[in-house]
């Protein structure tokens, strides 16, 4: 990937496809902060942060920590059998109201906003290795939009399309700061990070390297 990716221009508010927005430098520095912290006290449990066994033996190369319920290939759960059999923290209210935020800021469309009810957020830890393979958000019952917060070091996020892993396909680079939410058309496009850029983010976040993903969803479920 070439580095001209991160020197165009970055524009307010740009739909990369129908229902898929990037916003860029919408987290401020003092939020950003306050989600470094937030992270790295549900990093240290009551499940811990670690990496995710996948069914054919292999081990996702990022770190993995959730709030609200338990992601495990490919289900929700409330406690973690896969870790330490212990249930996962409760999903705050804050972090909720931040989704309905990141909704009004990415849609035109108030009731949007109001309609959204994150229940779950996963948060994955990239080093400076760590990669994710395309794929689809599709363990939801919900198919409510997705609300994606990137903290630290930039990436290239490769959104696709909801047929394939093949082209057609977006690298959009995402920065500290950045939002992106996909729902609608767009709510089940594969996507992933072929790529992070080591020693791009800014310390005065709280995250001297790597980089923080934040997923808000719906799961749907009780």
């Amino acid at each position: 990937m070439s580095e001209g990716l991160f020197s165009l221009p970055r524009p307010a508010r740009a739909e990369i496809a129908p229902g898929a927005v990037h916003v860029p430098g919408w987290l401020s520095l003092d939020r950003q902060r306050e989600l470094v912290a937030a992270c790295r006290a549900w990093a240290r449990g009551p499940v811990p942060i670690h990496r995710t066994v996948l069914p054919n033996g292999g081990v996702m190369s990022v770190q993995t920590v959730c709030v609200g319920w338990h992601w495990q290939p490919y289900r929700y759960t409330r406690t973690a059998a896969d870790v330490n059999g212990l249930p996962v923290a409760p999903f705050p209210d804050w972090l909720g109201e931040l989704g309905r935020s990141a909704i009004a800021a990415a849609y035109d469309d108030p009731g949007a906003a109001e309609r959204y009810s994150p229940d779950t957020a996963l948060i994955n830890f990239y080093d400076g290795s760590a990669k994710m393979g395309l794929h689809q958000d599709k363990d939801e019952e919900s198919g409510a939009p997705v609300v994606s917060l990137s903290i630290g070091d930039r990436c290239v996020f490769r959104f696709g399309n909801s047929e394939n892993r093949g082209r057609p396909y977006t690298d959009v680079a995402l920065s500290s700061g950045d939002l992106f939410v996909f729902g609608g058309p767009a709510r089940f496009a594969y996507h992933g990070v072929p790529k992070v850029m080591p020693g791009t983010g800014d310390p005065a976040t709280g995250l001297n390297s790597g980089r923080l993903n934040i997923t808000l969803r719906e799961t749907g479920l009780v």
